[in-house]
């Protein structure tokens, strides 16, 4: 079980970050993830395998004017 935002998510197989944010349905290139209380890099999203009880911040951000 990992935590997004704090919600509790229940995973069915190991993943990575980047999979992880696709399937939770975040595009990848408007977003900063938080990772166990560390800013994650975008380059590490791809190689970084999710653990068991890590906790995501996740923010968006939004264009406007």
């Amino acid at each position: 079980m990992i935590t997004i935002n704090g919600n509790a998510i229940h995973l069915t197989a190991p993943c990575t970050v980047e999979t992880l944010l696709v399937e939770q349905g975040y595009s990848l290139q408007r977003i900063a993830v938080e990772r166990n209380g560390d800013i994650l890099s975008k380059n590490r999203y791809a190689d970084t395998i999710v653990q068991d009880g890590d906790t995501y911040e996740i923010v968006s951000f939004v264009g406007g004017g």
